[in-house]
This record gives structure tokens, C-alpha cells and sequence, in this order.
């Protein structure tokens, strides 16, 4: 995934900064790399991905100007090559024509850019730094104010704890310039919809789902693919393996006593010919990795820590055990065509809204999950469901259509691949199931115990009282919170609040995220 930091000024010594940034080294284990810039300092951990040798290596500098990036710019070869009339290149990073194109198009270059990526560059002209993120916050970054005057950014919130007083995410699809953060994409929001019949979109969202799926089969490093079985995971593995035309690696995970992704995983993986791994876990599993999965999110969330940790330990199988350095998963679909909880949507209008919510939050939530769990074991995850074609377009469908109305969640997409036949049918249409759940349903019990052994009841009213922002509601909860700030006192504004449904609809006033709580989790959890 790689690691970037930068800091605006000089009042803290270097030594200091490099101890800093240590901290996030496994995101970027091959070189790392520490300079001084005229107004301070910048620094990358890199993990090799593209262009594999030591001239990828960042920051790279243009002239006085500087850029460390930690990102995929996807289809850069056209554009390098249409560079290469005015400038030189050493390596075959996709990112070194970061600062070419800057040279070119200013600030005006977030806008045209296909790519996940946070990046922060020094700008002789301003005389200062420019840092910016991408649309939906694929790839993390955060930053501060320095006590001493100054600004810091870094790709972890750990990165600037003891640096900094006030550590926030940095929003996505926003650039900063001159002291102000400026947004220059917001692709959550549709202008118009598009009306258009059910063929005609299902036509158009597979082209668009196809495109993105290889565009980030481009590697110079091996590849591997999360499978769980559920409908994103393995379209997005099915599409790969009919694209790479060779059996592709496909890794899943699954709890001891009773898992219900292990089944269907292997199903898909039978039908598509992949080189399938299973990975087993246990309750002492579960509860060792809880602080370590807490550390490296550094959330407080009921949902992203529950459905991390079976992503942590899947990673951290494949870190171990093989030699593939970029992942493949399924996140956002979620987001774009409605959870278990949306089927209570009340009308159109508000499935929208709803959707809107959860694409702009993403960065705080799944998108946190994927990175970390991902990037802490010297991996790069790779989303092909938030290819910014692929979320613009399903954003702007109307929302009527994307409402459960054939009492099927996802019908869109699903009727978009049925004549494909690239997976089983029971798989095409199986019922959504949520990670943590389907990882197994004793996961979340175990810790749901753990809370019930750490506190009495009036013991955990008291302390959960003791918060103002995101204030604890369950005993798990509390647990969450007090081991998220052990790790990162003071610093909850990170994230908005608990991931949770909706609870303003019907049906969705509950005090538990997980789907099984809901009236209409049903054949979900078989």
C-alpha cells in the first residue's frame, strides 16, 4: 500500500519525525525514505507494486518540486507516453508522472485523474505543500496542526499521535491549497438520474463493472483474491479469472465451529478453477487479535471492528504464507445497491439519501477496514466496485430501480451478469450475508461475551457515560472505546459516529448493526 508523510515546518527535528513514522513501516517494507524539503520534511515507506526496482523509489522531484504518493494511477502508460515529449523518466512507477502533469494542468489534475491515491507535493511556486485525496477515499490519509504552527499529513492517524493535538481524516475528493481544503470531485452526488429501462443499465453497469476489474488486474506483483462466496467477492474473482485465462489464488476464511462463507467460497472456487485456500480460525483466534485490530483500524466501530478482525487474520494468512503482494476484495457494492437494512427504505428519495450517506462516509468505515486490515500485513488492496466510473454510474441510476423490489437485494447487478453465467446460480442469487456474520456467527458471540465478562451493567452505564462524542450504547460497544483510546486518547472526532441502519425507518430502530437482528435477515445466515 505504501506509507507517505510530510510535514510544514521545521520546528520538530527529523530524528523525531523518522521514529514517527516508523510506526506505519509494514505499509511499505521494501525501501523507505526520509528528506528534507525547503519548508520541511517528507518521507515514504514503499511497497513495490509497479515498476519494482530502486528506481520507483519516492519522493520523486520534479525541478524544486516534490511528490510522495501513495496511490494507483490507472492507464498512466498513454499519458506517460504522451509526456515523455517534454519530459524524462527513470522508472516505470505509474506515479512518477504525478509531477509532470502537475507541471501541466496545476491543481486542475485531481479532477482528470483515474486513480486511487493521497498524495502530498511541495509546490515551489506557493512555497508550500499541497496534499490531496481521491474521490471516495480509497487510499487513507489524515492530518494535523502543528503546535508550533505548521500542518502535518501522514497516511495513519499513528503516524502524528504525539505530533499533533487534533488528528483528522483527510475528506475525500478534496485538495488543499493555500491554507483551505477545496473540494474538486463529490461523486456520491447524481445531477440528473438516468431513466432509462432495466436492460439498458444492467448493459451498462457490467461493461463498467468488467473495465474495472482489469484495469487493476495491472501488476507487477503477484496478485490474490479475497473470496467469501457472497455476490461482490466472487463476481469480482470470476470476472479476473475469465480475464487472466489461468487459475488466479483465492483465499477465505471461516470460524472453527460455524462457518457459512467456507461452503459457498469453495463453490465458486470450484466452478472458476481458482487455487483456493481456507483459512480456520478459533475464539482464542478472535479474541487474541482484538487490540491489534483496534490499533491498526483506529476506529471505535461495532461493524468495522467485528468484520475486521476475520480480514486481518485472512491477510495476515496470506503475508505469511505467500508471496502475493496485491489484493482484490469486494467492498462498496454494499454502498451503491443497499444492505440488508435498505429493504426498509421508505421510498426512493430516501434510499438515496441513504446512499449518499454511505458513499461520503466510506473512508470511516469499509474503506478504513479494507486499507488497514490489508495494508498492516505489507499488502495493497485493490476495489474494482469503487472504479469512479463504476460509483458514478450506479449513483445516478434512478433509485427506483436499485430499491428491493423483486425481494432480492442487488437485483441490478445480479440480472447484469445472469446471461455471463460466470458463477452458479445459487451463488448469482444468493441472499446477502454480512462479513462478520457469515465469517461465522460464533465471531461476534464470543465477543459479545468478552464485553459481558469485562463489565457489570451499572459499571458499563457508568463509563459509557463518561463520552460525549459517540457515546457507548452497549456493553461491546464500551469495550471497543476504551481499547480505541488506550491507542488514541482524545482523537473520536477520527470517526463521525457508529455505522448503523437507519434508525429513523421502520423496522431498523435497533441497537445492534449486525443484519441478524433484523425481520428480514431470513435464508442469510444458512
Amino acid at each position: 500500500m505504501c506509507s507517505i508523510f510530510a510535514i510544514d515546518g521545521k520546528t520538530v527535528s527529523k530524528e523525531k519525525l523518522q521514529r514517527l513514522f516508523a510506526r506505519t513501516h509494514s505499509r511499505g517494507p521494501d525501501m523507505s525514505r526520509m528528506i528534507e524539503i525547503p519548508c520541511g520534511y517528507m518521507g515514504f515507506h514503499r511497497l513495490a507494486i509497479m515498476g519494482l526496482d530502486k528506481r520507483g523509489m519516492q519522493p520523486f522531484r520534479l525541478g524544486n518540486n516534490f511528490v510522495v504518493c501513495n496511490g494507483e494511477l490507472y492507464g498512466f502508460r498513454p499519458l506517460r507516453d504522451r509526456l515523455m515529449a517534454k519530459y524524462s523518466f527513470v522508472s516505470q512507477s505509474d506515479c512518477e508522472i504525478l509531477l509532470p502533469l502537475y507541471e501541466e494542468y496545476g491543481l486542475d489534475m485531481f479532477r482528470a485523474l483515474d486513480a486511487e491515491f493521497a498524495l502530498v507535493l511541495y509546490d515551489e511556486k506557493l512555497g508550500g505543500l499541497v496534499a490531496a485525496r481521491d474521490p471516495i477515499g480509497i487510499r487513507p490519509l489524515y492530518y494535523g496542526l502543528l503546535p508550533q504552527g505548521g500542518i502535518a499529513f501522514a497516511s495513519e492517524p499513528k503516524n502524528l499521535a504525539g505530533l499533533c493535538d487534533s488528528i483528522l481524516p483527510f475528506p475525500p475528493g478534496h485538495y488543499w491549497a493555500d491554507g483551505a481544503f477545496v473540494r474538486y470531485a463529490d461523486p456520491a452526488r447524481a445531477d440528473q438520474y438516468i431513466m432509462a429501462e432495466e436492460p439498458v443499465v444492467c448493459a451498462q453497469l457490467r461493461r463498467l463493472l468488467l473495465a474495472g476489474v482489469k484495469k487493476r488486474l495491472d501488476a507487477d506483483a503477484p496478485i490474490g483474491f479475497l473470496l467469501s462466496g457472497g455476490l461482490d467477492s466472487s463476481l469480482v474473482c470470476a470476472i479476473a479469472a475469465r480475464e487472466i485465462k489461468k487459475p488466479i489464488r483465492t483465499f477465505a476464511i471461516g470460524m472453527d465451529t460455524d462457518p457459512i462463507d467456507l461452503k459457498y467460497a469453495r463453490q465458486v472456487a470450484d466452478f472458476i478453477g481458482s487455487q483456493h485456500t481456507e483459512v480456520i480460525i478459533t475464539k482464542h483466534d478472535v479474541l487474541s487479535a482484538l487490540p491489534t485490530v483496534v490499533e491498526l483500524l483506529a476506529t471505535y466501530d461495532i461493524t468495522t471492528i467485528r468484520a475486521s478482525i476475520g480480514m486481518y487474520l485472512l491477510c495476515k494468512y496470506i503475508h505469511e504464507q505467500t508471496d502475493i503482494r496485491v489484493v482484490l476484495t469486494g467492498e462498496i457494492s454494499d454502498e451503491l445497491f443497499g444492505y440488508k437494512y435498505t429493504d426498509f427504505a421508505p421510498n426512493p428519495s430516501a434510499f438515496q439519501r441513504e446512499a449518499e450517506k454511505r458513499i461520503r462516509e466510506l473512508h470511516m468505515y469499509d474503506v478504513l477496514r479494507a486499507d488497514r486490515c490489508i495494508s498492516v500485513n505489507s499488502l495493497e488492496a485493490r476495489v474494482p466496485f469503487g472504479d469512479l466510473a463504476f460509483v458514478r454510474y450506479a449513483m445516478a441510476i434512478d433509485p427506483a430501480l436499485k430499491m428491493n423490489r423483486h425481494n432480492m437485494g442487488k437485483y441490478l447487478l445480479r440480472r447484469a451478469f445472469a446471461a455471463d453465467h460466470l458463477l452458479p446460480e445459487n451463488i448469482l442469487w444468493r441472499q446477502k450475508a454480512a462479513f462478520s456474520d457469515a465469517v461465522g456467527h460464533s465471531l461476534v458471540d464470543h465477543l459479545k461475551a468478552l464485553a459481558e465478562e469485562t463489565y457489570s451493567d451499572s459499571e458499563a452505564n457508568e463509563r459509557c457515560a463518561r463520552y460525549r462524542h459517540a457515546r457507548p450504547f452497549t456493553k461491546e460497544s464500551l469495550l471497543y472505546r476504551e481499547l480505541f483510546e488506550r491507542f488514541y486518547p482524545g482523537q473520536s472526532a477520527m470517526i463521525a459516529g457508529f455505522w448503523m441502519p437507519n434508525k429513523t425507518w421502520p423496522g431498523c430502530n435497533v441497537n445492534d448493526p449486525s443484519a441478524r437482528v433484523l425481520a428480514n435477515y431470513g435464508e442469510s445466515g444458512k
